[in-house]
């Protein structure tokens, strides 16, 4: 099997049950979740050798966290214990105009306060054909940077290639740090992956005639966008997720990708979301697993897009499905029907 590194935080994710509010409940469900964590878990139900690093403080939390990925299969065994206190992110879910809300409480936890010597890069990369992190990793403080930086170096010193999502939360850095930060980790990167506001929050990168908060998108001026990206950085493939927000429970969805040839629009789903968190990190492990099987431009953005619209339809971070159910879906067979 394919070794693939993915390298970030896992967080304890608080949340009312179905779609109540935060001032309307007593109580909170709690799940693990965080960017890097829901693509490892994506290949290991591919059937994907998935490692996924991290620090977690050495208590029952941070044991009940590894053990959320242990049962879907991620090797857990360079997570590096100590820290004293895990990530918290808490999440109510919008619906109808009433979008999603979601508050980090994330300072001080044993990632952030991680040091370059938790890591051994030669050592976790040993074997790996592909290294993956988010924007969200670095955002964590300029030690996160750092470290983020020298993973990518140490993978790009050992032959494996390197997918990096933008994905900007202006909750935790500027546009001004983000753009200071990307531009150096993307001097490493091969496969980039972004949507219709990360480009330009950390680049400045937009596509023309588009309006995001409205829902509408001109697909068209996205070929721009990718070949802008990988003109400026040298990716080998830019992937560009669209997605057209009717409200916060229907979306269309849809993407873009970039082989620097090629531009490939993979076909548009409808969706009604059941839970959104998680659905761009569906796309990247749809992603990544489609091109090490060696699919084509085509049919890794089919195969991407289907993963990550099967995960609007499931609750929590982690995209609970199998290669042969994305497979069935970007094959066209989307009516929903009960399987007997």
């Amino acid at each position: 099997m394919d070794k693939v590194v993915t390298f970030g935080e896992l967080m304890l994710r608080l949340a009312p049950k179905g779609f109540y509010r935060f001032t309307q409940v007593d109580e909170f469900g709690a799940t693990f979740g965080g960017g890097e964590a829901n693509v490892a878990v994506s290949l290991a139900n591919y059937g994907m050798n998935a490692c996924f690093v991290t620090k977690l403080p050495d208590n029952p939390v941070g044991q009940s966290a590894i053990n959320s990925l242990r049962r879907y299969g991620v090797d857990t065994s360079y997570i590096t214990r100590g820290g004293e206190r895990i990530g918290i992110y808490y999440l109510e879910k919008g619906a109808s105009q009433r979008g999603s809300v979601c508050i980090y409480d994330r300072a001080h936890s044993a990632i952030q306060e991680a040091s370059a010597d938790d890591f051994d890069w030669s050592a976790i990369f040993k074997d790996a054909k592909w290294f993956h992190l988010t924007g969200i990793t670095p955002a964590l403080g300029e030690t996160m940077v750092k470290i983020c930086i020298e993973a990518c170096k140490a993978a790009r010193k050992a032959g494996v290639t390197v997918s990096c999502d933008l994905n900007y939360r202006g909750k935790l850095w500027t546009r001004e740090q983000a753009r200071k930060a990307m531009t150096e980790i993307c001097k490493y990167v091969d496969v980039c992956i972004s949507n219709e506001e990360d480009a330009k929050d950390v680049f400045g990168i937009e596509a023309a005639n588009t309006d995001i908060t409205g829902g509408k998108l001109n697909k068209e001026g996205y070929k721009s966008v990718a070949k802008q990206l990988a003109d400026k950085f040298g990716f080998k493939k830019v992937a560009i997720t669209l997605r057209t927000s009717i409200n916060a429970t229907f979306n269309n969805w849809a993407a873009l990708l970039y082989d620097g040839k090629d531009y490939c629009f993979s076909k548009e789903y409808e969706m009604f979301i059941v839970d959104r968190v998680g659905g761009g990190d569906s796309f990247g492990g749809g992603l990544i697993y489609s091109l090490l099987k060696g699919k084509s431009t085509q049919e890794s953005v089919e195969f991407a897009v289907a993963a990550s619209c099967l995960k609007h339809s499931i609750e929590g971070d982690f995209n609970m499905v199998t290669a042969s159910e994305v497979e069935k879906l970007a094959g066209g067979n989307g009516s929903g029907r009960v399987q007997r």
